[in-house]
């Protein structure tokens, strides 16, 4: 197997494309931690399921993304009880949909914080344990509004934008430490978080529930199609091969041709 021996920690993956990682690591033998908020029972048999799956220690950890000090303990209890912290996917995420002149400010501060400065400080925490073992995959979950901007989503595309520099910006600090760092721009994926977007899209812009999904989700790529949380998965998986150890720093697109424009 591809990831025996090896741990990954994915955050927001109880669900959609960080749910779609954790499988796709515990099926190459990783031990997996997972991270995100949902129903106990739920999140218990997901563990389980993961650990049936890799035959390796699973583990869930409920902290928050929004508060540096969870996440530096979620690393550390990370490297305790499995032993490292080899692949690290920044996948947490939430978004709100408002015009600036309405967007409440305490949406901004979260948005920022869960999406753009929790990759900050898992950085922080796992870098120096995969220094110490000469190896290392950083992932971050960005988007195709890292490249380019929609309206009434300011902070979700500020948030993204950051989070593909500071993909840049790690990768050229570790590039000689056999760590690579780059970032998964989705268009858009049917997960909940773009589900549970639906309605204040149609409330910002007046819209039927099926007007928001294909004028609005589906106009800008041309397939037509949502990218699945299981292609995006085969991805990250790949960058974690020995063959992907010179693809570092990149911003990869997966966005049905939406930026291709």
């Amino acid at each position: 197997m591809l990831l025996k021996g090896k741990t990954a920690l994915v955050t927001g993956s109880t669900s959609g494309i960080g749910l779609a990682f954790a499988r796709a690591f515990a099926a190459e033998g990783a031990a997996v931690v997972i991270n995100g908020f949902g129903d106990a029972g739920a999140i218990e048999h997901i563990r389980a399921e993961l650990a049936d799956t890799s035959g390796a220690i699973t583990l869930y950890d409920p902290a928050d993304m929004s508060k540096p000090d969870e996440i530096a303990a979620l690393v550390d209890r990370t490297v305790a009880e499995t032993g490292g912290c080899d692949i690290v996917v920044a996948n947490a995420g939430v978004q709100h949909v408002s015009p600036i002149v309405d967007f409440p400010t305490d949406k901004w501060d979260a948005i920022i914080a869960i999406n753009l400065s929790s990759a900050f400080h898992l950085m922080h925490a796992a870098i120096p344990v995969m220094k110490a073992k000469g190896w290392g995959r950083i992932i971050t979950t960005a988007s195709a509004h890292s490249l380019i901007a929609s309206p009434n989503k300011s902070a979700y595309v500020a948030a993204k934008h950051g989070v593909a520099g500071l993909t840049k910006a790690a990768a050229l600090e570790v590039a000689r430490d056999g760590i690579t760092v780059n970032c998964i721009s989705p268009g858009y994926v049917w997960t909940p978080l773009v589900e549970n977007q639906i309605p204040d899209t149609m409330k910002a812009r007046g819209l039927t529930r099926e007007q928001v999904m294909n004028d609005v989700l589906l106009a800008a790529q041309p397939t037509k199609e949502f990218v699945t949380p299981e292609q995006v998965a085969a991805f990250g998986l790949f960058l974690c091969r020995d063959e992907a150890a010179s693809i570092t720093g990149a911003n990869l697109s997966m966005d049905g041709g939406w930026t291709a424009a």
